[in-house]
């Protein structure tokens, strides 16, 4: 992804989470996705969909039976 559209997609997720300590950094050796982390926390990835000339980016982020258990 281009660093404007890693700038937009961390400000939409700040602002729709209510939370200033996401961030959104590209991915070494890959283009099509960037990786999401709260603090240094790394959280999920979005991906890039830019097929039938309908753009948009899907946000993956698996939870572990673990992590709800220190919830």
């Amino acid at each position: 992804m281009k660093p404007d559209e890693i700038r937009k997609l961390e400000a939409y997720l700040r602002k729709k989470f209510e939370l200033e300590s996401i961030k959104v950094k590209a991915r070494p050796r890959k283009d099509d996705s960037a990786e999401v982390y709260i603090g240094e926390e790394f959280i999920g990835v979005i991906y890039r969909d830019d097929e039938d000339d309908d753009l948009s980016w899907n946000f993956q982020m698996a939870i572990l039976e673990f992590d709800l258990e220190e919830a």
